[in-house]
C-alpha cells in the first residue's frame, strides 16, 4: 500500500540535488498509481560504486513508497559512448564487452533494489529494430543549436575538437528509452540534466506526458577532485572485500566527510544536524568520525562483524604497525632469483604493467621486508619467504620455491 503522498515526498526529496519540476512529480503521486521511474545503467564496466549506489539508494526509496524501478542497460547505446562531462569521444563498447560488464551486475543491483519491484531492461530491445526512417524521424525533433546548448559539445566545438554524428544520437536514443518504457520519471547525477531534458521534450513531441527529472548529487571521489566514476579509478565498489572497502573510506578527504554520510549512507537532516555538531566541536577528531563512517559503510554493504574485523585490522596496521592476520602468497622458483623488481611486481599482480611498476617505486610506494625500494633497476635476492608491501594496504607473501623439489613432492602425492 502506498505512503500519503506528504510522507512520500518527504523521503524522495531528501538528499537529491533538484527536482523538474516538483509540482509535476505532486500531481503524479496523485494519481494514486506505481509510477514507473527510470534509470539508465552504464554499461562500461562490471562493478557498482558508491557513486552509483547514491542513485540506487533513492530509487530504493521510490520502491518503499509503492513505485517500480525501470533499469534500462544501455548495451546498445553503450555501443555509441556517452560522452558527458569529457572533452572527448569515449571509447565505443562492443557486445562482448557489454554482456561481459553485465555478467554480474544484476547481483550488485538487488543488494539495494528490490527485485520484486524491479524491471531489468535492455535498450537493444526497441533501438536495435528501428528502422532508418524512424531514426530520422526522431532525430528531426532535436536541433544541432539545441545539442550545441549541451556543456561537453560547446566546448568541444569552440576548441575546434571534433564531434562526431553519431555522438548527437546518444541523447536522442537515451531520450526515446523513456519513451518506449513510458517514465514517469527519470533520476541520475547532476552531470545527465541535460540527456533528462531532451527525453521531456522528446515525449511532449510524442504526445506524451513528460517525465519528471529527478537529479542526486555526484559523490566527489578518493581523490577529492573528480566525481567518483569507475574510469577515473577513485572509486569504493560496492562488492569490494571488507578490507579494501574500509581502507578506502579512509583514505577520503576531511572535507568530503559529511557528503559521504549524506549521500553514501543515505543520512537523515536530523542525523546531518547531528553530524554537523559534532565535527564544528573542537575536541572531535575527523580521523575518530571517519572510522565510524568507514565501518558503516562496510556494515551497509557487508555485515557488523565482517566491519568491525576490518576496523581492527586496519588499526593493527596503521596504528600498530603490524602485519594483516591474513597474507595471500605468491610463489617464486628459485631459478628466478634474483629477480627484477620491476617483475617482481607484474607477475604478482601487484601492478598491471611495467610503467605503473615504476611509478610505484619512484613514488615510495614499495617495501621489501619493511625496507623503502627506490631503485626501478633494484633486483631482488632471497632465500626464504619475505612480505612485499605495495601502498598503504596491500600485503603479500613471496614464497621462494624449488621447482625440482616442488615436482618429486607432486609425484609423490599423486603416487608416482
Amino acid at each position: 500500500m502506498q505512503r500519503n503522498i506528504e510522507k512520500s515526498l518527504e523521503i524522495i526529496k531528501r538528499g537529491t540535488a533538484e527536482i523538474i519540476p516538483e509540482a509535476e512529480l505532486i500531481n503524479k503521486l496523485k494519481e494514486k498509481r506505481p509510477l514507473r521511474i527510470k534509470l539508465g545503467i552504464d554499461a562500461s564496466g562490471p562493478d557498482i560504486h558508491l557513486g552509483f549506489a547514491v542513485v540506487l539508494r533513492k530509487l530504493r526509496d521510490f520502491q518503499e513508497c509503492g513505485h517500480t524501478a525501470v533499469l534500462i542497460v544501455g548495451d546498445f547505446t553503450g555501443m555509441i559512448g556517452d560522452p558527458s562531462e569529457r572533452s572527448k569521444t569515449r571509447p565505443q563498447l562492443t557486445e562482448k564487452e557489454i554482456k561481459k560488464n553485465m555478467k554480474n551486475y544484476a547481483v550488485q543491483i538487488y543488494m539495494i533494489l528490490r527485485k520484486d519491484r524491479t524491471e531489468f531492461r535492455y535498450n537493444s530491445e526497441w533501438l536495435a529494430i528501428l528502422p532508418p526512417s524512424d531514426i530520422i524521424r526522431l532525430a528531426s525533433k532535436i536541433t544541432v543549436a539545441r545539442m550545441l546548448e549541451r556543456d561537453d559539445f560547446s566546448k568541444r566545438y569552440k576548441s575546434q575538437q571534433p564531434i562526431y554524428i553519431h555522438e548527437f544520437l546518444y541523447p536522442i536514443f537515451q531520450a526515446y528509452d523513456s519513451v518506449a518504457v513510458k517514465a514517469d520519471v527519470e533520476i541520475g547525477g547532476t552531470d545527465q540534466t541535460f540527456n533528462f531534458m531532451i527525453a521531456r521534450e522528446m515525449m511532449r513531441e510524442m504526445d506524451m506526458t513528460p517525465q519528471v527529472i529527478l537529479t542526486m548529487p555526484l559523490l566527489v571521489g578518493l581523490d577529492g577532485k573528480m566525481k567518483m566514476s569507475k574510469s577515473y579509478g577513485n572509486y569504493i565498489g560496492i562488492m569490494e572485500s571488507p578490507r579494501e572497502m574500509l581502507g578506502k573510506a579512509m583514505s577520503i578527504p576531511d572535507e568530503l566527510i559529511e557528503s559521504y554520510f549524506e549521500l553514501a549512507l543515505s543520512y537523515t537532516k536530523e542525523q546531518m544536524n547531528s553530524l554537523k555538531k559534532e565535527l564544528e566541536d573542537k575536541k572531535t577528531n575527523p580521523r575518530d568520525v571517519k572510522f565510524r563512517l568507514a565501518r558503516e559503510i562496510v556494515s551497509l554493504y557487508h555485515n557488523a562483524k565482517e566491519a568491525e574485523k576490518a576496523a581492527l585490522e586496519f588499526e593493527k596496521i596503521f596504528k600498530m604497525k603490524e602485519l594483516p592476520d591474513e597474507i595471500p602468497e605468491f610463489p617464486i622458483e628459485t631459478e628466478e632469483i634474483p629477480i627484477w623488481i620491476v617483475k617482481l611486481l607484474t607477475e604478482s599482480n601487484m601492478a598491471h604493467t611495467n610503467s605503473e611498476a615504476r611509478r610505484l617505486i619512484e613514488q615510495g610506494g614499495v617495501e621489501i621486508k619493511g625496507e623503502n625500494i627506490s631503485d626501478v633497476n633494484a633486483e631482488i635476492t632471497f632465500d626464504k619467504p619475505f612480505i612485499l608491501k605495495v601502498g598503504k594496504r596491500r600485503f603479500l607473501k613471496i614464497v621462494p620455491q624449488n621447482s625440482k623439489k616442488s615436482q618429486k613432492v607432486r609425484n609423490q602425492e599423486n603416487g608416482k
